[in-house]
């Protein structure tokens, strides 16, 4: 007899409601069909599912995330960075309290206590026919975040190898659930040959029909959910071994929106209302923003985190402010969708010529022009960047670009070996946007804050300040 199985799963949905409704739409008819031909099926997420780019997931701090699953019927997910990393310890604790499905996650632990209740490192499940099924769970080791949260993230190959031992001669498939990306999927799959899929997530990586690396199967659905993903596993119960695996996405965008699903975003954006519509400060004229120069706003956001963080000197990007702000009273809503990204401030040490090879590129066109996606960036272009405590002088070449003449800190020149402590914002610590911050030895996190926070103190102050 030979058996289908089924595995039906999403990733890094960020919070992207619009798609949510159709999600179901699909899962609901794709858990109907195998149930019909009477073959077994489990429906999972892989992390990510929350972003509080959004609203409902700012103003529910994930939980609206989490009833959402629910109702979706998901069986198991796994933890991503946004899960993770985004909300202050005691939230993240208490994120599942009320899940109805297993959170897989083999190489978290809180190290504050014990861990939660709902924190499982693997889970052994059973098909209609007795098929034994194992699943592990990864999420990517953001170790210098997760620390300060009360949270360690164990090295994937420690956790993988350490779950092995307790599923080998008590499963018959191995899942790997990985929100770790790509290149790691890949790496464990030519590792482990125990694994037999890899449902991936974390880089937004689309594989429309799976790839095979050795002897493993690897699939992910893209990002935002336009794609759900399934694995589609046959198990022969005569040879008593797994004889084939596939992979499929399938775009849900056209499909009918479930009106269940509807009606309860609905209802969910109608409590954020209430729940951020807290008036933070009234004020008679607009605010202004502006994201190719410096206003005042963005100049006394950037003193104030120089203020909070006691760093020597501040930059932030202009571009990190999306809108003005209207006359009248300012919300908690307002701020959340002028400032929606999960950004945190960070202090780095730079020498003097570090810093002022930073401030050089960070006021060139090519920088404040890009349309930066990612590292928690949430806008449209970096913007002119803005200092705080720096007095930055330029001066502009023949063909119109602009050059740094001088940079002085306290009313004299930089030092060149010297060291001081910039505080910016955390996007600048990743990838190659400013290397000399990213390469910076010593950084110091300031969490669970994000810039938003400090915006409102900014605006706080800013009837005071006038």
């Amino acid at each position: 007899m030979k058996e289908h199985i089924h595995f039906y799963y999403t990733n890094d949905l960020h919070s992207y409601f619009e798609h949510w409704p159709q999600v179901v739409t699909f899962l609901k008819k794709k858990r109907q069909e195998s149930s019909e031909r009477q073959e077994s099926s489990w429906t999972i997420d892989i992390g990510d599912h929350l972003d509080r780019v959004h609203p409902i997931t700012e103003a529910t701090m994930g939980k609206a995330n989490v009833k959402l699953l629910n109702d979706a019927s998901y069986d198991l997910v796994t933890v991503g960075n946004n899960e993770g990393i985004t909300l202050a310890h005691e939230d993240f604790y208490h994120l599942y309290d009320e899940a109805n499905f297993d959170v897989i996650c083999s190489n978290l632990q809180c190290i504050l206590s014990e861990n939660p209740s709902w924190l499982h490192t693997s889970k052994i499940v059973e098909s209609r026919h007795g098929v034994k099924i194992g699943f592990i769970g990864l999420t990517a080791p953001f170790n210098p975040y997760y620390h300060l949260l009360g949270w360690h993230v164990d090295l994937a190959h420690e956790a993988i190898e350490r779950e092995l031992i307790k599923l080998k001669g008590k499963t018959d498939i191995i899942l790997l659930l990985s929100h770790l990306g790509i290149n790691e999927d890949q790496e464990i799959a030519r590792k482990y040959n125990d694994i037999d899929v890899i449902i991936g997530g974390h880089t937004h990586h689309l594989l429309r029909t799976g790839e095979v690396v050795d002897n493993t199967l690897l699939t992910a659905g893209g990002k935002h959910c336009a794609y759900v993903g399934e694995v589609r596993l046959t198990w022969d119960h005569t040879a008593n071994k797994l004889i084939n695996k596939e992979a499929y996405t399938t775009n849900i965008t056209h499909l009918p929106k479930d009106a269940k699903t509807e009606r309860e975003i609905e209802t969910m954006n109608e409590k954020v209302d209430k729940i951020l519509g807290k008036k933070i400060i009234r004020i008679e004229e607009p605010i202004q923003v502006d994201w190719l120069s410096e206003t005042p706003i963005i100049k006394r956001l950037t003193e104030k985190l120089v203020e909070w963080t006691n760093a020597d000197c501040g930059m932030l990007n202009a571009g990190l402010l999306l809108d003005d702000f209207a006359a009248g009273d300012v919300t908690y809503k307002d701020v959340h969708r002028i400032c929606p990204h999960p950004i945190n401030p960070c202090v780095v040490y730079l020498t003097g010529d570090e810093l002022l090879e930073v401030i050089r590129a960070s006021l060139t066109d090519q920088f404040i022009n890009f349309q930066l996606k990612g590292f928690g960036f949430r806008g449209v272009i970096i913007g002119r960047m803005v200092f705080a405590k720096l007095d930055v002088k330029t001066a502009f070449h023949a063909n119109g670009q602009e050059f740094v003449k001088e940079v002085y800190f306290n009313d004299a020149p930089l030092q060149p070996d010297k060291k001081y402590k910039l505080v910016t914002a955390d996007i600048f610590t990743f990838g190659r946007l400013l290397p000399e911050i990213a390469k910076s030895e010593k950084k110091d996190l300031f969490l669970p804050e994000f810039l938003r926070d400090l915006l409102v103190e900014t605006l706080k102050d800013y009837g005071h300040t006038r």
